[in-house]
């Protein structure tokens, strides 16, 4: 296990929530050779229990720019020609409401919590 850690050692992480179930994880990694590359692990939230199903995608540092184009041309021709009209700030707006009605929830469990 400590050969393995070793082997594909993570450099950098980022946490990216997505809604109540689905969480993105994007982890650079270290070969024993010294050269990087990044996983792309979706997990999701099963309904029916507490467990959570994971899919991951290996990218390496040939495909980056490929990656990136084509994600960037999927996403625009989605928002420019299927779906013009739609609000994509939309859930970017409630997941900031989300987040700030917790840090209030938070902040007033402490204040609570202080009163005693």
């Amino acid at each position: 296990m400590d050969f393995e850690r070793k082997r594909h050692e993570s450099v950098y992480s980022n946490k990216v929530k997505a809604g109540k179930r689905r969480t993105y994880f994007f982890d650079v990694r270290k070969t024993k050779g010294e050269d990087f590359y990044l996983t792309i692990t979706e997990s999701t939230k099963r309904f029916d229990s507490d467990r959570y199903e994971r899919h991951k995608i290996f990218l390496y540092k040939e495909d980056f720019n490929r990656f990136m184009d084509g994600l960037t041309d999927t996403v625009n021709h989605v928002k420019t020609e299927l779906m013009p009209d739609y609000d994509y700030d939309e859930f970017t707006r409630r997941h900031q409401e989300y987040e700030a009605s917790l840090a209030k929830e938070k902040e007033e469990d402490n204040d609570d919590d202080m009163s005693w």
